[in-house]
Protein backbone atom coordinates (compact mmCIF):
# COMPACT_ATOMS: atom_id res chain seq x y z
CA UNK A 1 0.00 0.00 0.00
CA UNK A 2 1.47 3.33 -1.07
CA UNK A 3 1.80 5.85 1.73
CA UNK A 4 -0.38 8.91 1.40
CA UNK A 5 0.95 12.42 1.84
CA UNK A 6 0.33 14.07 5.19
CA UNK A 7 -2.54 16.53 5.54
CA UNK A 8 -0.25 19.48 6.23
CA UNK A 9 1.50 18.92 2.88
CA UNK A 10 -1.71 19.15 0.84
CA UNK A 11 -3.18 22.23 -0.84
CA UNK A 12 -6.80 23.15 -1.50
CA UNK A 13 -8.32 21.99 -4.76
CA UNK A 14 -8.83 25.43 -6.30
CA UNK A 15 -5.07 25.99 -6.25
CA UNK A 16 -4.87 23.61 -9.22
CA UNK A 17 -6.00 26.60 -11.31
CA UNK A 18 -3.00 28.67 -10.23
CA UNK A 19 -0.51 25.80 -10.41
CA UNK A 20 -1.44 24.95 -13.99
CA UNK A 21 -1.76 28.50 -15.27
CA UNK A 22 1.51 29.64 -13.67
CA UNK A 23 3.28 26.60 -15.14
CA UNK A 24 2.24 27.66 -18.64
CA UNK A 25 2.55 31.44 -18.48
CA UNK A 26 6.28 31.94 -18.33
CA UNK A 27 8.74 33.83 -20.46
CA UNK A 28 6.97 32.74 -23.65
CA UNK A 29 4.31 35.42 -23.26
CA UNK A 30 6.94 38.08 -23.97
CA UNK A 31 8.06 36.76 -27.35
CA UNK A 32 5.85 33.92 -28.63
CA UNK A 33 4.24 36.06 -31.35
CA UNK A 34 7.24 35.74 -33.68
CA UNK A 35 7.25 31.96 -33.42
CA UNK A 36 3.61 31.44 -34.38
CA UNK A 37 3.72 34.22 -36.99
CA UNK A 38 6.38 32.53 -39.12
CA UNK A 39 4.06 29.89 -40.59
CA UNK A 40 0.52 31.31 -40.50
CA UNK A 41 1.09 35.06 -40.57
CA UNK A 42 -1.84 37.11 -39.31
CA UNK A 43 -3.96 33.93 -39.14
CA UNK A 44 -1.76 32.58 -36.35
CA UNK A 45 -4.40 33.51 -33.78
CA UNK A 46 -6.41 30.57 -35.13
CA UNK A 47 -3.56 28.21 -34.23
CA UNK A 48 -3.60 29.53 -30.64
CA UNK A 49 -7.26 28.53 -30.34
CA UNK A 50 -6.71 25.12 -31.96
CA UNK A 51 -3.77 24.28 -29.69
CA UNK A 52 -5.64 25.44 -26.58
CA UNK A 53 -8.71 23.35 -27.41
CA UNK A 54 -6.70 20.24 -28.29
CA UNK A 55 -4.88 20.37 -24.96
CA UNK A 56 -8.17 19.88 -23.10
CA UNK A 57 -8.18 16.34 -24.55
CA UNK A 58 -4.61 15.76 -23.31
CA UNK A 59 -5.53 17.17 -19.90
CA UNK A 60 -8.54 14.83 -19.74
CA UNK A 61 -6.21 11.88 -20.41
CA UNK A 62 -3.88 13.01 -17.63
CA UNK A 63 -6.75 13.36 -15.15
CA UNK A 64 -8.06 9.94 -16.08
CA UNK A 65 -4.67 8.37 -15.37
CA UNK A 66 -3.91 10.09 -12.06
CA UNK A 67 -7.41 9.74 -10.58
CA UNK A 68 -9.34 6.88 -8.94
CA UNK A 69 -7.23 6.11 -6.99
CA UNK A 70 -4.91 9.10 -6.75
CA UNK A 71 -1.47 8.38 -8.21
CA UNK A 72 1.44 10.12 -9.89
CA UNK A 73 3.46 9.52 -13.06
CA UNK A 74 5.84 7.12 -11.33
CA UNK A 75 3.00 4.82 -10.33
CA UNK A 76 1.48 5.10 -13.81
CA UNK A 77 4.81 4.07 -15.34
CA UNK A 78 5.13 1.13 -12.95
CA UNK A 79 1.62 -0.10 -13.70
CA UNK A 80 2.10 0.30 -17.46
CA UNK A 81 5.65 -1.04 -17.90
CA UNK A 82 6.70 -2.69 -14.66
CA UNK A 83 9.06 -1.39 -11.99
CA UNK A 84 12.39 -1.41 -13.86
CA UNK A 85 11.25 0.01 -17.20
CA UNK A 86 8.80 2.31 -15.44
CA UNK A 87 11.50 3.80 -13.23
CA UNK A 88 13.80 4.17 -16.26
CA UNK A 89 11.11 6.16 -18.10
CA UNK A 90 10.58 8.31 -15.01
CA UNK A 91 14.30 9.15 -15.02
CA UNK A 92 13.96 10.27 -18.65
CA UNK A 93 11.06 12.52 -17.62
CA UNK A 94 13.47 14.17 -15.15
CA UNK A 95 15.50 15.27 -18.17
CA UNK A 96 12.36 16.67 -19.77
CA UNK A 97 11.40 18.74 -16.73
CA UNK A 98 15.01 19.89 -16.42
CA UNK A 99 14.84 21.14 -20.02
CA UNK A 100 11.63 23.08 -19.30
CA UNK A 101 13.17 24.77 -16.25
CA UNK A 102 16.42 25.58 -18.06
CA UNK A 103 14.59 27.11 -21.03
CA UNK A 104 12.52 29.50 -18.92
CA UNK A 105 15.48 30.30 -16.65
CA UNK A 106 17.92 31.13 -19.45
CA UNK A 107 15.40 33.00 -21.61
CA UNK A 108 14.45 35.30 -18.73
CA UNK A 109 18.14 35.97 -18.07
CA UNK A 110 18.44 36.88 -21.76
CA UNK A 111 15.50 39.31 -21.48
CA UNK A 112 17.12 41.09 -18.53
CA UNK A 113 20.44 41.09 -20.36
CA UNK A 114 19.00 42.67 -23.49
CA UNK A 115 16.58 45.15 -21.96
CA UNK A 116 18.04 46.20 -18.62
CA UNK A 117 21.65 45.16 -17.90
CA UNK A 118 23.49 44.59 -21.20
CA UNK A 119 26.94 44.87 -19.56
CA UNK A 120 26.40 42.48 -16.67
CA UNK A 121 27.66 38.91 -16.90
CA UNK A 122 25.26 36.01 -17.41
CA UNK A 123 26.64 34.11 -14.43
CA UNK A 124 25.97 37.05 -12.09
CA UNK A 125 22.30 37.23 -13.04
CA UNK A 126 22.01 33.44 -12.98
CA UNK A 127 23.38 33.08 -9.44
CA UNK A 128 21.01 35.70 -8.05
CA UNK A 129 17.96 34.08 -9.64
CA UNK A 130 19.15 30.58 -8.65
CA UNK A 131 19.37 31.58 -4.98
CA UNK A 132 15.78 32.80 -5.08
CA UNK A 133 14.62 29.57 -6.74
CA UNK A 134 16.39 27.40 -4.15
CA UNK A 135 14.85 29.43 -1.32
CA UNK A 136 11.34 28.91 -2.72
CA UNK A 137 11.67 25.18 -3.42
CA UNK A 138 13.17 24.39 0.00
CA UNK A 139 10.00 25.88 1.51
CA UNK A 140 8.06 22.88 0.23
CA UNK A 141 5.14 22.38 -2.13
CA UNK A 142 2.80 24.68 -0.22
CA UNK A 143 5.28 27.54 -0.53
CA UNK A 144 5.55 26.76 -4.22
CA UNK A 145 1.77 26.92 -4.48
CA UNK A 146 1.74 30.33 -2.78
CA UNK A 147 4.27 31.67 -5.29
CA UNK A 148 2.10 30.28 -8.10
CA UNK A 149 -0.88 32.16 -6.68
CA UNK A 150 1.08 35.42 -6.57
CA UNK A 151 2.49 34.70 -10.02
CA UNK A 152 -1.02 34.70 -11.45
CA UNK A 153 -2.73 37.46 -9.46
CA UNK A 154 -0.14 40.26 -9.19
CA UNK A 155 1.24 40.27 -12.77
CA UNK A 156 -2.33 40.14 -14.11
CA UNK A 157 -2.54 43.81 -13.16
CA UNK A 158 0.23 44.51 -15.68
CA UNK A 159 -2.01 43.24 -18.46
CA UNK A 160 -4.15 46.33 -17.96
CA UNK A 161 -1.30 48.30 -19.53
CA UNK A 162 -2.03 46.57 -22.84
CA UNK A 163 -4.81 49.14 -23.19
CA UNK A 164 -2.19 51.68 -24.30
CA UNK A 165 -1.16 49.91 -27.54
CA UNK A 166 -4.84 49.23 -28.24
CA UNK A 167 -5.23 52.96 -28.90
CA UNK A 168 -2.96 52.57 -31.94
CA UNK A 169 -4.58 49.39 -33.22
CA UNK A 170 -5.20 48.84 -36.92
CA UNK A 171 -7.71 46.00 -37.19
CA UNK A 172 -7.21 45.78 -40.94
CA UNK A 173 -3.98 43.94 -40.12
CA UNK A 174 -6.11 40.86 -39.39
CA UNK A 175 -7.63 40.83 -42.86
CA UNK A 176 -8.19 38.74 -44.85
CA UNK A 177 -9.08 35.98 -42.39
CA UNK A 178 -8.33 32.32 -43.31
CA UNK A 179 -5.77 33.43 -45.87
CA UNK A 180 -3.42 30.53 -45.05
CA UNK A 181 -3.66 26.82 -45.69
CA UNK A 182 -4.59 24.21 -43.11
CA UNK A 183 -1.00 22.92 -43.23
CA UNK A 184 0.40 26.37 -42.42
CA UNK A 185 -1.99 26.80 -39.50
CA UNK A 186 -1.10 23.30 -38.27
CA UNK A 187 2.61 24.20 -38.41
CA UNK A 188 1.87 27.36 -36.46
CA UNK A 189 -0.07 25.30 -33.90
CA UNK A 190 2.96 23.04 -33.45
CA UNK A 191 5.20 26.08 -33.03
CA UNK A 192 2.89 27.45 -30.34
CA UNK A 193 3.27 24.36 -28.17
CA UNK A 194 6.11 26.01 -26.19
CA UNK A 195 3.72 28.59 -24.70
CA UNK A 196 1.41 25.87 -23.40
CA UNK A 197 3.79 23.22 -22.06
CA UNK A 198 4.15 22.98 -18.31
CA UNK A 199 0.69 21.83 -17.31
CA UNK A 200 1.89 18.21 -17.54
CA UNK A 201 3.66 18.71 -14.19
CA UNK A 202 0.21 17.86 -12.82
CA UNK A 203 1.31 14.25 -13.32
CA UNK A 204 3.74 14.66 -10.42
CA UNK A 205 2.05 16.93 -7.87
CA UNK A 206 -1.51 15.60 -8.23
CA UNK A 207 -1.27 13.53 -4.98
CA UNK A 208 -0.69 16.81 -3.12
CA UNK A 209 -4.20 18.07 -3.97
CA UNK A 210 -6.53 17.80 -0.99
CA UNK A 211 -9.67 16.77 -2.90
CA UNK A 212 -8.31 15.49 -6.23
CA UNK A 213 -11.68 14.25 -7.48
CA UNK A 214 -12.89 17.87 -7.63
CA UNK A 215 -9.86 19.25 -9.46
CA UNK A 216 -11.00 18.69 -13.06
CA UNK A 217 -13.01 21.91 -13.36
CA UNK A 218 -10.13 23.98 -11.98
CA UNK A 219 -7.61 22.30 -14.28
CA UNK A 220 -9.70 22.82 -17.41
CA UNK A 221 -10.53 26.34 -16.25
CA UNK A 222 -6.82 27.16 -15.98
CA UNK A 223 -6.17 25.84 -19.48
CA UNK A 224 -9.10 27.85 -20.85
CA UNK A 225 -7.83 31.02 -19.15
CA UNK A 226 -4.33 30.47 -20.54
CA UNK A 227 -5.78 30.08 -24.03
CA UNK A 228 -7.85 33.25 -23.63
CA UNK A 229 -4.81 35.19 -22.39
CA UNK A 230 -2.57 34.11 -25.27
CA UNK A 231 -5.35 34.77 -27.78
CA UNK A 232 -5.86 38.28 -26.38
CA UNK A 233 -2.14 39.12 -26.54
CA UNK A 234 -1.85 37.59 -30.03
CA UNK A 235 -4.71 39.65 -31.44
CA UNK A 236 -3.44 42.82 -29.80
CA UNK A 237 0.05 42.23 -31.22
CA UNK A 238 -1.26 41.66 -34.73
CA UNK A 239 -3.37 44.82 -34.74
CA UNK A 240 -0.53 46.92 -33.29
CA UNK A 241 2.34 45.72 -35.50
CA UNK A 242 2.31 45.41 -39.26
CA UNK A 243 3.57 42.11 -40.67
CA UNK A 244 6.84 43.75 -41.71
CA UNK A 245 7.40 45.22 -38.25
CA UNK A 246 6.62 41.98 -36.44
CA UNK A 247 9.19 40.05 -38.46
CA UNK A 248 11.95 42.25 -37.04
CA UNK A 249 10.66 42.54 -33.45
CA UNK A 250 12.23 40.07 -31.02
CA UNK A 251 10.18 40.87 -27.90
CA UNK A 252 6.78 42.14 -29.13
CA UNK A 253 5.07 42.25 -25.73
CA UNK A 254 7.90 44.25 -24.18
CA UNK A 255 8.01 46.61 -27.15
CA UNK A 256 4.31 47.35 -26.68
CA UNK A 257 4.89 48.26 -23.03
CA UNK A 258 7.44 50.92 -24.06
CA UNK A 259 4.64 53.27 -25.13
CA UNK A 260 3.09 53.27 -21.65
CA UNK A 261 3.36 56.83 -20.34
CA UNK A 262 2.90 57.79 -16.71
CA UNK A 263 3.94 61.02 -14.93
CA UNK A 264 6.10 59.19 -12.38
CA UNK A 265 7.59 56.44 -14.59
CA UNK A 266 9.96 56.97 -17.52
CA UNK A 267 10.80 53.37 -18.54
CA UNK A 268 7.75 51.29 -17.70
CA UNK A 269 9.17 48.23 -19.48
CA UNK A 270 11.76 47.95 -16.70
CA UNK A 271 8.99 47.56 -14.12
CA UNK A 272 7.25 45.08 -16.41
CA UNK A 273 10.37 42.90 -16.76
CA UNK A 274 11.24 42.85 -13.06
CA UNK A 275 7.64 42.17 -12.03
CA UNK A 276 7.57 39.35 -14.55
CA UNK A 277 9.95 37.41 -12.32
CA UNK A 278 6.85 36.43 -10.33
CA UNK A 279 5.51 34.84 -13.51
CA UNK A 280 8.60 32.89 -14.45
CA UNK A 281 9.40 31.64 -10.93
CA UNK A 282 6.62 28.98 -10.85
CA UNK A 283 7.47 27.95 -14.42
CA UNK A 284 11.02 27.20 -13.23
CA UNK A 285 10.38 26.03 -9.66
CA UNK A 286 7.58 23.54 -10.38
CA UNK A 287 9.55 21.47 -12.95
CA UNK A 288 12.61 21.47 -10.68
CA UNK A 289 10.48 20.38 -7.72
CA UNK A 290 9.11 17.59 -9.93
CA UNK A 291 12.68 16.46 -10.66
CA UNK A 292 13.51 16.29 -6.94
CA UNK A 293 10.25 14.47 -6.24
CA UNK A 294 10.95 11.78 -8.84
CA UNK A 295 14.52 11.32 -7.62
CA UNK A 296 13.32 11.00 -4.04
CA UNK A 297 10.86 8.23 -4.89
CA UNK A 298 13.20 6.31 -7.19
CA UNK A 299 16.62 6.67 -5.55
CA UNK A 300 15.69 7.86 -2.02
CA UNK A 301 17.98 10.88 -2.49
CA UNK A 302 16.90 13.70 -0.19
CA UNK A 303 15.24 16.56 -2.14
CA UNK A 304 17.61 19.17 -0.70
CA UNK A 305 20.67 17.34 -2.06
CA UNK A 306 19.16 16.74 -5.48
CA UNK A 307 17.96 20.36 -5.60
CA UNK A 308 21.50 21.72 -5.24
CA UNK A 309 22.74 19.32 -7.90
CA UNK A 310 19.99 20.26 -10.36
CA UNK A 311 20.45 24.00 -9.79
CA UNK A 312 24.20 23.64 -10.28
CA UNK A 313 23.57 21.95 -13.64
CA UNK A 314 21.12 24.70 -14.64
CA UNK A 315 23.64 27.37 -13.67
CA UNK A 316 26.40 25.68 -15.64
CA UNK A 317 24.16 25.18 -18.67
CA UNK A 318 22.92 28.78 -18.63
CA UNK A 319 26.50 30.07 -18.54
CA UNK A 320 27.55 27.88 -21.47
CA UNK A 321 24.61 29.22 -23.53
CA UNK A 322 26.15 32.61 -24.14
CA UNK A 323 24.31 34.36 -27.01
CA UNK A 324 20.82 35.00 -28.34
CA UNK A 325 21.07 32.47 -31.15
CA UNK A 326 21.81 29.68 -28.70
CA UNK A 327 18.97 30.82 -26.42
CA UNK A 328 16.63 30.80 -29.40
CA UNK A 329 17.83 27.33 -30.39
CA UNK A 330 17.22 26.11 -26.83
CA UNK A 331 13.63 27.42 -26.97
CA UNK A 332 12.97 25.71 -30.30
CA UNK A 333 14.44 22.44 -29.04
CA UNK A 334 12.31 22.57 -25.87
CA UNK A 335 9.25 23.33 -28.00
CA UNK A 336 9.94 20.32 -30.22
CA UNK A 337 10.47 17.95 -27.29
CA UNK A 338 7.44 19.34 -25.46
CA UNK A 339 5.25 18.89 -28.53
CA UNK A 340 6.09 15.20 -28.88
CA UNK A 341 5.88 14.58 -25.12
CA UNK A 342 2.38 16.06 -24.94
CA UNK A 343 0.88 14.93 -28.23
CA UNK A 344 2.66 11.59 -28.64
CA UNK A 345 3.91 10.20 -25.35
CA UNK A 346 0.95 11.10 -23.13
CA UNK A 347 -1.70 9.63 -25.52
CA UNK A 348 0.45 6.51 -25.96
CA UNK A 349 0.90 6.19 -22.20
CA UNK A 350 -2.85 6.68 -21.72
CA UNK A 351 -3.64 3.80 -24.09
CA UNK A 352 -1.10 1.44 -22.51
CA UNK A 353 -2.15 2.40 -18.99
CA UNK A 354 -5.84 1.88 -19.80
CA UNK A 355 -5.05 -1.64 -21.01
CA UNK A 356 -2.79 -2.55 -18.12
CA UNK A 357 -4.84 -0.91 -15.36
CA UNK A 358 -7.58 -3.54 -15.15
CA UNK A 359 -5.03 -6.36 -15.08
CA UNK A 360 -3.04 -4.60 -12.34
CA UNK A 361 -6.13 -3.97 -10.21
CA UNK A 362 -7.30 -7.58 -10.49
CA UNK A 363 -3.89 -8.80 -9.33
CA UNK A 364 -4.21 -6.72 -6.12
CA UNK A 365 -7.06 -8.89 -4.86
Amino acid sequence: MEQKNKENYLVSTFFVFFLIHSSQTGIGLLSFQNTIFENAGHDAWISVIITGLSLHIILWMILQMVSNPTKDLLKIHQISFGDKIGNFLSVIVIGYFFLLALTVFRTYIEAIHVWVFPMIKTWELSIGLACLIIYIITGGFRTLTGISFLGVVLPSLLLLTLYFPLQYANFRNLMPVFNHSILEIAQSSKASSLIYIGFETLLIYFPFIKYPSKSAKWAHGALAYTTFLYLLVTLLTFVYFSQGQLKHTLWPTLVMTKIVEMPFIIRFEFIFIFTWVLVILPAVCIPIWCCTRILKKITKIKPRKSLYTIMSLILLSSILIDDHLEVDALGKFASEIGFYFIYSYIPLLFIIFSIRKSKFESSQY
